[in-house]
């Protein structure tokens, strides 16, 4: 994604985002064993250390066993002073893995697949606007682009939902204006006529014709506000933006000169676009 980069608000404390894990007691037989290591994560279950396969071998291996899903992890423990590996087949996640809650917060965001806001606007692209005419501005709603959108992730013990909404989108008209709209604005139809819009508009009081392109670079930026909470007890709150981006054409209405003897109407010449 231009992908999506945690913002903190100015003047505002930071989220309240615990990392308080679970406690894990790794035993090897009847003795206290050290949970992590160089060679991978205690289970208790297996007695040895964990760790995935990378690259994985190919489903044709033995160690297998005949699955296609879950992973082949390497099982490595200590038999007086040699250390003994072997490959062993797992469904899912093995009961070492102790993550702290963002974690698996942002695995689940990545879920989500949060995509820009698909941008729309009057005039639209081809389409020529004026000086001082309103421009409307919004946004097509869908799940990953507006939400809400609820996605989760869990490991043994822990567990998160997080759920993800466009707040408001803050438009950059190229202009050097800046336009806050909180909601997704409202769609121009022809019947409105030269109406402003109720929930997102601007109006241009230059045209565009001296800038690349004859047109207006106009900038979208859907501001996230990413929800969550554990079976922990932990909540937090994450802010992240997408952006979207378009032009605008905007040119100045040209009078008509008429010949007072009945000749042909003509324009005045224009320079640029």
């Amino acid at each position: 994604m231009d992908y999506l980069r945690p913002t903190r608000k100015p003047g505002k404390k930071p989220a309240k985002s615990t990392t308080r894990t679970p406690e894990t007691v790794c035993m090897d037989g009847g003795a206290a064993r050290a949970c992590t290591s160089d060679l991978g994560n205690w289970s208790n279950s297996h007695q040895c250390y964990l760790g995935r396969l990378d690259p994985q071998p190919p489903k044709s291996d033995p160690s297998w066993q005949g699955h296609t899903d879950g992973a082949i992890w390497t099982c490595v423990r200590e038999q007086g002073i040699r250390f003994v590996t072997r490959w062993i087949w797992l469904p899912g996640r093995p009961d070492t893995v102790v993550v702290d809650p963002v974690t698996l917060v942002y695995e689940a965001i990545g879920e989500m697949r949060l995509a820009p806001p698909l941008i729309k606007t009057a005039p639209g692209v081809g389409q020529i606007g004026l000086v001082n005419l309103p421009v409307w501005m919004w946004v097509t709603k869908t799940e990953n682009t507006w939400g809400p959108i609820v996605r989760s992730a869990s490991v043994p013990g822990l567990a998160v939902t997080v759920t993800a909404q466009v707040k408001a989108i803050n438009w950059s008209m190229g202009d050097g204006k800046t336009v806050r709209c909180e909601g997704p604005g409202t769609p121009y139809n022809k019947s409105m006529g030269v109406k402003a819009s109720p929930t997102c508009g601007h109006r241009y009081i230059k045209t565009s014709r001296k800038l690349p392109n004859c047109k207006y670079p106009v900038a979208a930026v859907a501001q996230w506000d990413v929800t969550w909470q554990s079976t922990l007890g932990d909540t937090g709150q994450i802010s992240m933006t997408q952006q979207a981006a378009t032009q605008l054409r905007i040119g100045e209405a040209v009078p008509v000169l008429v010949d007072p003897n009945g000749g042909d109407a003509v324009a005045p010449a224009t320079s640029g676009c």
